[in-house]
């Protein structure tokens, strides 16, 4: 675990040379990588998000592919077509940004349902189907999607069952007084920084098998539980109409597992769980409108859980 808790430090020092603070943004990152999930970021723009993404790509030397998503966006722009060649005279199959590691899928939530159907299949299966074949995707396959929580004119709503594939929902929050400055100040540095290649893909491969090791004990299991049962308690909270499924539990286990490591332990402590709770419950928790016209946020929900359940 030291040894991996290094090389991962290394890698969040190396993207701190091109971007300031947003801490909970890189962390959330690695753990979907690691834990081999999806992400989907919230905030508003000019926030570092695609500068961010690009970043771990090259520190990890992986293919990174940004689409801009829009109403007129169709299936085929995404995964790739059959193209008519007329020099050879037959058809060719040609594949398109799904086919990288990094995808950024830009402002998610304009594109029509066709299009998000195309991207559910890459997402879950780690596959995509051209016609009447299908392509494995390489690995890892991460998709880092983007929401503006600021304009919602000509958006389509994501379903339930597609946030529901999102390992991890992070917040990007604006920076602080002291990280604007600094901002300010590297702004006006005119040399670029080049990120340096900090581990191979070999070396993700070879991390999850270390997560893997990582362990968790009964009472751990318990916790995990009763935070996703006790949500599932309508009649507690009568705020939530919609809470997190079986898929929940998992990616609570998945990622505390890999935060732990990242703090050089090979065991899951309850505070592991307490702050993987909210970027794995929040897209997950639908809340009644009533609720949402009170200003009741889900991690204001989350919170209220995480205070009603005790570890054992």
């Amino acid at each position: 675990m030291q040894e991996f808790s290094e090389k991962i430090q290394l890698l969040l020092d190396e993207v701190w040379h091109v971007i300031v603070g947003q801490d909970s943004l890189k962390r959330d990152i690695v753990i979907s990588m690691l834990a081999g999930g999806h992400i989907l970021l919230e905030g508003a723009p000019g926030l570092a998000k695609t500068r961010t993404v690009n970043s771990f790509s090259e520190a990890l030397k992986l293919w990174f592919q940004r689409i801009q998503f829009t109403p007129d966006l169709l299936p085929s722009d995404l995964v790739g077509a059959k193209i008519y060649d007329p020099d050879v005279k037959e058809f060719s199959i040609k594949k398109w940004p799904i086919f990288a590691n990094f995808v950024l899928a830009d402002e998610i939530n304009r594109a029509p349902s066709k299009v998000q159907s195309a991207l559910l299949e890459a997402m879950e299966e780690k596959q995509v189907t051209i016609w009447d074949t299908t392509f494995k995707l390489d690995t890892p396959f991460i998709v880092l999607a983007t929401q503006n929580p600021l304009e919602q004119e000509g958006t389509f709503h994501l379903p339930e069952a597609q946030l529901d594939r999102f390992l991890l929902k992070t917040i990007i929050d604006y920076p602080t007084p002291h990280e604007e400055k600094k901002i300010l100040m590297w702004a006006l540095n005119r040399e670029e920084y080049k990120i340096k290649k900090i581990f191979w893909k070999k070396d993700i491969i070879e991390f999850k098998k270390q997560i893997e090791n990582v362990e968790l004990s009964e009472s751990i299991y318990e916790y995990i539980c009763r935070i996703i049962l006790t949500s599932r308690d309508n009649s507690k909270y009568p705020e939530i109409v919609y809470w997190g499924s079986p898929r929940a539990s998992l990616a609570l286990m998945r990622c505390s597992k890999v935060l732990a490591a990242m703090q050089w332990r090979n065991f899951v402590l309850p505070e592991d769980i307490k702050e993987m709770a909210f970027p794995v419950l929040r897209h997950r928790i639908i809340l009644s409108y009533e609720a949402m016209a009170e200003a009741i946020s889900p991690d204001d929900m989350i919170q209220k859980i995480l205070n009603d359940v005790t570890v054992s």
